[in-house]
């Protein structure tokens, strides 16, 4: 009887293949969340909402497809991380994965409501025993209940960084300052949530700032991956000497 050994892939194609998935992360992600729900809500304002989800419908649909791809490559990715960087604290390494699955179901979860405005919006879903004004209403409070889900997920989607800021600061593998960058984003991320929740008002005016380290944070990861994979550590050879001082 034969055994076939498959052999563990090499540190730099995981680590570029997770750079892959980050990047097709920020594609689908950022089209989703960054650019379509918001130009599709108004808020406090459902007659407005209800009629971008009438005039936009197969592009709401393919957005919920995006959303939903977006979150698949997110558990890819630290599915991949997790088998690049296990060997540096296993702990960590779960750790990590747990708060990625926890931010990916939470956002999965939230394109119930989505598909559902929009069924409201376009009458799939029978609204006649009520008024068009709440028709309208419903929409936009499914729409809401997508919004808050997203800063729920958040929170988790901001905790990740910071087991993995730890795993590639331990390995040695990654820059220094990557690493600690990836902790600011943390900071950053989790002050944005709760400004948002603490003081609406406040946080309309300064959420865009919250997300400038973040972008420098994950923009460079992604690059570093693709580009360098890792750093190779360096290692002393056994027949080099280290002199004894003076």
């Amino acid at each position: 009887m034969t055994t076939t050994l498959i052999r563990p892939m090499a540190p730099k194609r995981l680590a570029r293949t997770a750079g892959l998935y980050y990047l097709l992360l920020g594609v689908f992600g950022g089209f989703a969340q960054g650019y379509l729900w918001p130009s599709i809500l108004v808020a406090g304002d459902a007659a407005a909402t209800a009629a971008n989800l009438r005039d936009n419908a197969d592009l709401i649909r393919f957005g919920v497809v995006a959303e939903l791809l977006g979150q698949t490559f997110f558990v890819l990715l630290a599915l991949t991380l997790y088998a690049l960087l296990k060997h540096v604290h296993a702990g960590a390494a779960r750790l990590m994965v747990v708060l990625v699955i926890l931010a990916a179901g939470i956002t999965c979860f939230n394109v119930v409501f989505e598909l559902e405005g929009l069924q409201i919006a376009t009458g799939v879903v029978d609204t006649s025993a009520v008024e068009a004004d709440a028709s309208n209403a419903l929409a936009l409070v499914m729409l809401e209940l997508q919004h808050y889900g997203i800063f729920v997920a958040q929170l988790f989607f901001a905790l990740w960084l910071t087991p993995l800021a730890y795993l590639t600061y331990k390995s040695g593998q990654f820059p220094r300052l990557l690493s600690l960058v990836l902790v600011l984003a943390t900071v950053s991320y989790v002050i944005d949530l709760l400004v948002a929740i603490l003081s609406p008002a406040v946080s309309a005016n300064i959420h865009g700032y919250f997300g400038i380290v973040p972008a420098i944070a994950e923009i460079g990861m992604v690059l570093f991956l693709l580009i360098f994979g890792v750093l190779t550590p360096k290692t002393v050879s056994p027949n080099e000497k280290i002199a004894a001082p003076v």
